[in-house]
């Protein structure tokens, strides 16, 4: 699927200007272990080859988004969304001259800390948390990086570079200094201790981009995926501006074609529009910010890279028929409440009970009920995929099947 619009007026002649503010590997703050850096990758393509070969990147094949792991093999799974996401990120910035690397590393690290079963796992997991410093995704995510990947005898994590780190964790905006800003999670407090993460800027352009590409690429999929599960028909798209108008240009155009080739059509022509809205008002908002720099981006008080108002306004529509016609519908509430059910039952018997952890998970625990022990169950939970959940929990509470 081409993503790239062909033309798009003004914005060719800004991509030398454009390019200026990308991230320049060779000008990387470095990793907090300093490493000699490979003579055949720069130093995003190493942090994004070490993402992929990751355990935690390979169990996001088995970790769903609305629809737990045996619904079907056509809908989307963390793993085929993060490859969406990194394909739709590349693409928007090689027509602006970014840098592409840095951009699908983001993508595809941007997933990593989601727990099983989508939000419905984090969801009952922070409310497990609550008493014990909480539980974020975006946060487990730098965990997952910095901490609990075990692959290297020189160190623990990954040793991304400060770039990826920084873009992992402000991907969505600054986190401290707006009038929204929450409380951060310990996770990142401790580790802005270890490498300032410049908490109070925007992120550096291609981690911005990284974060469209995500709001146009689950969007869009849960159109194909709620569309595909009979939750809501081609016609309850109709009232909507701009999904709804894509979908009777296909219907009109196409009358004689099967539903999924006028869904695959539809959906592709969305991609491809908010993925040139993205562009054109990127280019629009840099000619009136004219920042000259990476580092300037950040500093601008406001994103560089987001959607023009009218399609923020049809995103905003889509959202909200999402969650009342997908999330919010019966059949998925029901494995919600299937899954929040089995990740309690998890955390409340393993809690209690943490010899039944694996070994390699009880070292340095004192087999006290702290905060020390309840954020390893976390981490222990949050790594599973769907599969292996369910599995556990008819193994610990099925007295017919063998432990």
């Amino acid at each position: 699927m081409d993503y790239i619009p062909t033309t798009k007026s003004g914005v060719g002649a800004l991509r030398g200007a454009l390019a200026a503010v990308a991230t320049e590997p060779t000008k990387s703050r470095g990793r907090h272990h300093p490493e000699a850096e490979a003579g055949t990758r720069s130093a995003f393509q190493r942090d994004r080859d070490r993402i992929i070969h990751s355990g935690a990147f390979r169990r996001l094949k088995y970790k769903t988004q609305v629809f737990v792991y045996d619904d079907g093999d056509n809908f989307r799974t963390r793993l085929t969304h993060s490859l969406e996401v990194a394909q739709i990120a590349r693409s928007i910035c090689r027509f602006l001259g970014m840098n592409e690397d840095i951009s699908e590393a983001l993508a595809l690290a941007h997933d990593l800390g989601h727990t099983c079963f989508g939000h419905a796992g984090e969801d009952e997991l922070k409310e497990r948390m609550k008493n014990y410093d909480g539980f974020d995704h975006n946060a487990q995510s730098l965990r997952i990086v910095t901490k609990l990947e075990r692959r290297y005898v020189a160190f623990d994590g990954l040793n991304l570079t400060w770039e990826t780190l920084e873009g992992l964790v402000k991907h969505n905006g600054p986190l401290v200094g707006l009038p929204s800003s929450k409380p951060l999670p310990l996770a990142i407090v401790e580790y802005d201790k270890v490498q300032d993460l410049e908490l109070n800027t925007w992120p550096g352009p291609e981690a911005q981009v990284a974060a469209l590409a995500d709001d146009i690429a689950y969007n869009s999929h849960d159109i194909d995926d709620g569309l595909r599960a009979g939750l809501f028909a081609i016609e309850d798209l109709y009232g909507l501006p701009f999904v709804g108008d894509v979908f009777r240009r296909t219907m009109s155009k196409h009358p004689d074609i099967e539903q999924q080739r006028v869904v695959h059509e539809s959906v592709r022509t969305i991609i491809g529009t908010m993925v040139d809205d993205v562009i054109a008002e990127t280019a629009r908002r840099f000619k009136k910010l004219k920042p000259k720099s990476a580092a300037q981006v950040r500093k601008l008080g406001e994103p560089l890279v987001g959607f023009s108002p009218v399609m923020a306004s049809h995103e905003k529509a889509l959202k909200k028929f999402l969650r009342a016609n997908m999330y919010d519908h019966p059949k998925v509430y029901r494995m919600s409440s299937k899954a929040r059910r089995v990740v309690g039952d998890l955390f409340e018997l393993l809690f209690s009970e943490l010899k039944l952890l694996p070994k390699e998970w009880q070292v340095g625990l004192d087999g006290g009920k702290n905060h020390r022990s309840a954020r390893r169950v976390a981490d222990y939970i949050a790594g599973m995929t769907d599969r292996f959940a369910l599995d556990e929990h008819t193994r610990l509470f099925d007295p017919l099947v063998k432990p």
